[in-house]
């Protein structure tokens, strides 16, 4: 008996250390799906859940068999642990059908509960650290930083310097100069140090000083302050060093900031600039002072560090934010301005060809859609479902609804039905890039760091069965068209080259073959009712699939906040506010409606092109560049063992693409217009159909590895190519 008491004691407490380890290793915010399978001394297996479904303490599984068998019961719990609750919305709304996938933070995570890594990313260059010697900062970064910005910007402080020396009044600041020219062109260990007014006196309440003096007696009397000298905007010398030697000074850093910061990578650098823009190059020479990392000792006053910078480049600055926003993001904003001024400025393309203007304007789109994904999150989670709901169905489309519109508009104004073709092969192009390339190359980038990762195939199977329901009614009235429809051809030939008036037997060689639609009462009476009653009853199945998964049957996702969450708002910090990210909505949304408008108008030349087939450029280009963020978005979840959601990224935009944006662009034509015909081609039904069928046979053992995805990326370049080599649609 007592034995047996101990052996239960045992094992009790195992389980709850093994649950106390799970919320100690847990990850704000992030959940990883699936169980951890762990083989004990013993031989047995442990299956041990992630923190996200520690709901109860983790159950212990006798055998790996078991713990498959009990998956489909354990990968519906999950419990969220996040900074705020309006972070642990976000979260929550990551895994409601229908919800955009957003990882970005949309709240300013606290800085002491950040990583080492990051900490270092957003920290000023002002703090000197211990080191072994001046041979670690020889790295490749350091030497890249040389190699491009160092030498010439060494060279420019040397030519100022000669500069201040010519002119005599400003020795003092050519010998500046000089000691600076030697500072950039090596300035990883070094420290610039601003010399304060009062003497050195060691104290411990300012860590930024360096004392020069060993030990101090509490007894010594205070010193006096540094002696009178001339006010710094009372000399002659520095209006001579305003006029002659900073303007050059200040373009250089301009030059070497801006560019280090687009380079992202190299963003130290960017700083080590801006601070010695802004600060130093302001300051009395007399009150600069330059130290090597082997001797940082100053005789006399008192120091406070200003730059001290070790390292030009750190990878890890992808991960960089700029108010909520990442940097990538904000380096590709001021496209949108330049694709504005050369789109509108420039009509007569005197300067810039149709083909730069083309690739401006659509690469706008990139951070313009970055933009709309930032304010759609961040107002999801600071309102209630409902307002999250509206603001996704409506928002969360708008991107790729501006420009198949504009393409619209501009196609029959300009009476050019090969526009049309290229928005039809633009919506093919999304619905094979979501289902077949996004949770391709999640899983490879995924399984290649996991091994093999586990999802909810419960909720996959909902968006399956989606997508089934809106392949099968967007292409109803395309396959109706071809049962009912008659096939006229402009030319037919018979094998001995005669007319086919001429001569009615043997066999005919046709060109330009197509379905007769409009000639005849089949496409007024039959087809276009048809079409109507398709896109009434597409978006009728998205709101019942939103009920479903939100309300009825909300289990199968089963998300929870813990009991531990944080539910005040007291210290959050929301990088966009409500209103904030109304107003910047509304000004992407104008703003990529400019921009599209400008694609559309410059895409001619493009479709020309001989050996490209205008299927392939609106597969590729038109269809995948917008989805870029959501691509991004869906990596990030597969890195973080959460593949789950990035099923979910790419299954969310094909079901919004034929259930709202299809039915909203019929919609658009009934009202206004423009020559929209919901019939597409044999190529984009049949390879439609064939992705979704083969997305389905994948999902349906809810594991995911690197082989599966490649498989899924395969067959999308396979279609690829089959688009690259077709021709170009008939009249066009």
């Amino acid at each position: 008996m007592s034995l047996s008491s101990t052996q239960s004691s045992e094992s009790t407490s195992r389980r709850r250390k093994t649950s106390e380890q799970a919320q100690a290793s847990y990850n704000h915010g992030e959940i990883h799906d699936g169980p951890q399978d762990t083989q004990q001394p013993d031989g047995t297996h442990t299956c041990t859940l992630s923190p996200h479904h520690a709901l109860c303490p983790a159950p212990t599984c006798v055998s790996r068999h078991v713990c498959e068998d009990s998956w489909e019961e354990i990968q519906s719990k999950r419990t969220i642990r996040a900074e705020n609750e309006v972070e642990a919305n976000k979260v929550v709304n990551n895994y409601r059908f229908g919800f955009r996938k957003w990882k970005s933070h949309v709240t300013a995570r606290p800085f002491e509960d950040r990583s080492d890594v990051v900490k270092e990313l957003y920290s000023e260059l002002n703090v000197i650290k211990p080191h072994s010697g001046p041979g670690q900062f020889i790295t490749c970064g350091n030497l890249v930083y040389v190699l491009l910005f160092g030498w010439w910007v060494s060279l420019v402080y040397f030519l100022v310097g000669i500069l201040m020396f010519i002119s005599i009044i400003g020795v003092p600041y050519g010998k500046l100069c000089w000691k600076l020219c030697c500072y950039f062109l090596w300035p990883f260990g070094n420290t610039i140090h601003e010399i304060e007014h009062t003497l050195r006196r060691c104290c411990e309440e300012a860590p930024e000083c360096e004392c020069s003096v060993e030990t101090v007696e509490d007894s010594l009397p205070v010193m006096p302050e540094r002696p009178p000298r001339t006010p710094y905007w009372h000399r002659l010398s520095t209006y001579i060093w305003l006029l002659l030697g900073y303007p050059p000074l200040a373009v250089v850093h301009s030059l070497v900031c801006f560019v280090s910061w687009i380079l992202v990578f190299t963003i130290p650098v960017s700083k080590m600039n801006a601070q010695t823009l802004t600060v130093i190059l302001r300051l009395p020479p007399e009150d600069v002072l330059l130290s090597s990392s082997s001797h940082r000792k100053h005789q006399g006053y008192e120091t406070r560090a200003l730059l001290c910078c070790y390292h030009a480049a750190n990878w890890y600055y992808y991960k960089y934010t700029v108010d909520g926003i990442n940097v990538f993001a904000v380096n590709l904003l001021p496209l949108v301005i330049v694709a504005l001024i050369i789109g509108y400025v420039d009509r007569e393309n005197l300067y810039v060809s149709s083909d730069v203007k083309f690739a401006t304007a659509i690469s706008s789109i990139i951070p313009l859609s970055y933009y709309i994904g930032m304010g759609i999150a961040s107002i999801a989670a600071q309102s209630n479902f409902a307002v999250g709901a509206v603001v996704n169905a409506t928002f969360g489309s708008i991107t790729e609804l501006t420009f198949y519109i504009t393409a619209l508009l501009r196609g029959h104004r300009a009476a050019n039905p090969c526009l049309q073709e290229v928005v039809k092969a633009a919506l093919t192009g999304t619905l094979l890039g979501c289902i077949l390339f996004i949770p391709g190359i999640c899983m490879i980038i995924g399984g290649l760091k996991h091994s093999e990762q586990r999802f909810n195939s419960r909720s996959a199977g909902v968006s399956s069965s989606l997508l089934f329901i809106s392949v099968g009614g967007v292409f109803a009235p395309t396959l109706f068209s071809k049962a009912y429809g008659n096939l006229v051809c402009d030319a037919c030939t018979n094998a001995t080259g005669g007319n086919s008036t001429n001569n009615v037997s043997g066999p005919f060689v046709c060109h330009n073959c197509h379905y007769d639609l409009k000639n005849g009462t089949l496409f007024r009476d039959h087809i276009q009712p048809l079409v109507y009653t398709v896109s009434a009853l597409l978006p009728a199945a998205y709101i019942i699939g939103l009920i479903f998964t939100l309300k009825t049957h909300s289990h199968i996702y089963n998300i929870h906040v813990g009991e531990g969450q944080e539910t005040s708002h007291h210290g959050m910090v929301v990088h966009w506010s409500r209103w904030r990210s109304l107003l910047i909505l509304i000004v992407a949304t104008v703003l990529m409606s400019a921009c599209a408008d400008l694609a559309t108008e410059h895409i001619q030349p493009i479709l020309n092109q001989p050996n490209i087939s205008q299927y392939f450029i609106g597969v590729t280009v038109l269809a995948m560049v917008p989805e870029i963020p959501e691509i991004v978005n869906g990596i990030q979840f597969a890195l973080q063992n959460n593949i789950s959601l990035s099923l979910e990224v790419g299954s969310c935009i094909a079901v919004q693409v034929c259930m709202l944006q299809i039915p909203v662009l019929v919609l658009f034509n009934a009202f206004c217009d423009v020559g929209f015909v919901l019939l597409f081609s044999d190529q984009h039904m049949w390879a439609s159909i064939f992705s979704v069928i083969l997305v389905n046979y994948i999902f349906m053992d809810g594991k995911s590895d690197y082989f599966q995805g490649t498989a899924l990326v395969v067959v999308y370049l396979i279609l690829l190519a089959l688009y690259y080599f077709a021709p170009s649609p008939s009249g066009c």
